[in-house]
């Protein structure tokens, strides 16, 4: 084993560690909060049961905004919020800050778009029998949307582990800060092939759980 990398063994490990923390809070505020408000969003849109154009809108148009960020600038731009919600601007906590933010409407957008494949007959033969807007969301659009809904949510998660990497350049922590400050700094570029290796890895496994959860899902 080359000796630059028996040498950060130890802190390879915390790194790994800290990624998945950072990718867990993330995704967890994805799912508790970018799920409901892309259902949200998709009520409203124009010919669905809670059409509101001035609320959608409005809506809508907060998604786009924060998606349109570069992940570096909402990182940079969230430091006096993150202080206030993790109490410091370093870290791995803090980092999960603005993935968190960023996260929200990236998974909002894409339930949107999984639930508009919904067939709009089966909405509405839902309606004509009397299915309330709750059974209809998780009777109906989550149901015949669980497929694409699991894909969506595997994209996130592969997109959001580079953007875990990237906030290691700001002091994030994670396996990105391992890769800076000893891939970079120091010029030791058998730990940067490790660090890009490991993410390439992860990114395979994640999207290897994805496909097949969601090919077993998909009863089409």
């Amino acid at each position: 084993m080359p000796e630059n990398i028996a040498a950060i063994l130890p802190e390879l490990g915390i790194a790994i560690a800290q990624t998945f923390m950072m990718l867990g809070i993330g995704l967890t505020a994805a799912l508790l909060i970018g799920g409901p408000l892309g259902v949200l969003l998709f009520l409203l849109g124009p010919g669905q049961s809670l059409e509101n154009k001035p609320a959608f809108l409005i809506l809508n148009w907060i998604v786009n905004t924060v998606r349109s960020f570069p992940f570096i600038i909402l990182l940079v731009a969230l430091v006096p919020f993150t202080r206030v919600i993790a109490g410091t601007s370093i870290g791995p906590l803090a980092a999960a800050v603005p993935l968190s933010v960023a996260a929200i409407p990236y998974l909002a957008r894409l339930v949107d778009q999984c639930l508009r494949e919904v067939p709009r007959g089966v909405i509405e033969a839902a309606h004509a029998m009397g299915a309330s807007e709750l059974q209809i969301i998780w009777r109906v659009l989550i149901v015949e949307a669980r497929s694409g809904l699991v894909l969506a949510f595997t994209v996130l998660a592969v997109s959001f582990l580079s953007y875990s990497a990237i906030a290691g350049v700001v002091g994030g922590g994670g396996i990105g800060d391992l890769a800076i400050r000893y891939g970079y700094y120091r010029f030791q570029t058998d730990v940067m092939v490790l660090t890009v290796a490991l993410l390439v890895a992860l990114v395979q496994i994640i999207q290897f759980v994805g496909n097949t959860a969601a090919r077993r899902l998909d009863k089409r």
